[in-house]
């Protein structure tokens, strides 16, 4: 399963948690949970989604066998799916939210992005950087022509003695 925080679960319990928690996120497109547990959560939403966009049936089973139920894979690899089709990735965003009373455990909402009733709207995509000329590896640089200064050459004039 990779690299994962252990959230004070052994491998079961914390494979269980984040199935649920990932298939309430697809279900219901926004959740409360803390910090941790949706930084964790997020990882494994968007490696969902990348399956629904991929829309094979190999991804299909794949994502079948992570979350659980028929309408989730289904919403995967249609409603979202069709939703991020030109997104290359950051599919969802976790929002903090406040403290826990009970133990001061920080809250986050995590939430897909680009639907209705968002927290937060997304921001705009960036432009791309201007393209930048080349530059040409014989020419010299202005460094080397500051430090140096210019090359001096001996006229065959002046020598002739």
């Amino acid at each position: 399963m990779g690299k994962f925080r252990k959230l004070g679960r052994n491998y079961s319990q914390r494979l269980c948690m984040l199935r649920t928690m990932v298939s309430q996120l697809v279900k219901h497109e926004r959740i409360e949970t803390t910090v941790a547990k949706a930084k964790e959560v997020r990882r494994k939403a968007d490696q969902m989604v990348q399956l629904g966009k991929e829309g094979t049936q190999h991804a299909a089973r794949r994502a079948a066998a992570f979350v659980r139920g028929d309408d989730v894979v289904h919403k995967l690899f249609t409603e979202l799916a069709f939703r991020y089709r030109d997104r290359a990735g950051g599919y969802t965003r976790m929002l903090r939210t406040r403290i826990r009373v009970g133990d001061a455990a920080p809250m986050a909402y995590i939430e897909f992005v680009d639907r209705e009733n968002e927290l937060r709207e997304a921001k705009p995509a960036t432009p791309p950087p201007p393209q930048r000329v080349p530059l040409d590896p014989w020419a010299k640089s202005r460094a080397s022509q500051q430090w140096a200064g210019p090359k001096i050459t001996k006229t065959s004039e002046s020598d002739g003695l």
